[in-house]
């Protein structure tokens, strides 16, 4: 096994034909900055172009996935207020021939979560929790539904919207969000990844495709993410519960 960094935040290991990609920012809980997102998607590019590698599997350090975007760079209004790359990463999950895994153990919350709908297969540990925290800021996942409304239907994802409140991962399992519940010992995810490491690149890439056009996501859908979020985010209101948080740590229920 080779163990190498491509950046400061994301760990690639590289074992056979298996390809593990861990977001490693746990002093920010796992948030992601525009770079950030660009060395994710470079990292899942190398991996879909690589011969050897037939599956992904994306994780997290220190007990949580991702919690989304570092809010103290949309603070800043720098790069993409629109979270574009961001959809484009989830997009293109979604779309490279090979099986992408998610391996959830402890939180999942937005642009986690829409990480975890964007993956192939998801296993996670019966500590695990996922949520959609936006609205409490004045936001809303915008990037995120297009992806977890195809993976549990429109209510389920509407719900978890609107309540913000997390779900745990049996209810995750019951919605569809989760394939897997497992414990500690990881022996769900080897017997996945026995199984698709056995099937050929071009199979998982057809069956992706076909699978993509019977529940496609709309051409639309990442401008129109885009272009409400970025509404969203150039309130008032919104900004100074944002800066709150950076600069004084203030939830935005805390007045």
């Amino acid at each position: 096994m080779t163990t190498h960094t491509t950046g400061p935040a994301v760990l690639v290991d590289r074992d056979g034909p298996v390809t593990r990609l861990t977001i490693n920012r746990p002093h920010r809980r796992n948030s992601l900055t525009p770079d950030d997102v660009a060395l994710l998607r470079d990292a899942v590019e190398s991996a879909a172009v690589d011969p050897r590698t037939r599956a992904l599997v994306l994780e997290g350090s220190g007990g949580t996935l991702c919690t989304g975007m570092d809010l103290a760079d949309i603070s800043t209004d720098e790069g993409d207020s629109g979270g574009g790359d961001f959809f484009d990463l989830l997009h293109r999950i979604t779309e490279v021939p090979i099986t992408v895994l998610a391996k959830v153990d402890g939180q999942a919350a937005g642009g986690g979560v829409g990480l975890v709908a964007a993956c192939d297969l998801v296993v996670a540990t019966d500590r695990s929790s996922f949520a959609l925290p936006e609205a409490l800021w004045g936001l809303l996942p915008c990037n995120i539904l297009p992806f977890l409304m195809r993976r549990i239907g429109f209510q389920r994802a509407y719900a978890m919207t609107l309540s913000t409140a997390p779900i745990t991962a049996s209810d995750a399992r019951a919605f569809g969000l989760v394939d897997e519940v497992e414990g500690e010992h990881g022996q769900q995810l080897r017997r996945l990844l026995g199984r698709v490491t056995k099937i050929d690149r071009s199979t998982t890439a057809a069956a992706k495709a076909y699978c993509a056009s019977l529940a496609p996501i709309p051409d639309t859908a990442r401008a129109h993410a885009g272009e409400v979020f970025a509404q969203l985010l150039a309130s008032p209101a919104v900004r100074t519960r944002i800066d709150n948080y950076v600069h004084h740590q203030r939830m935005p229920w805390e007045g």
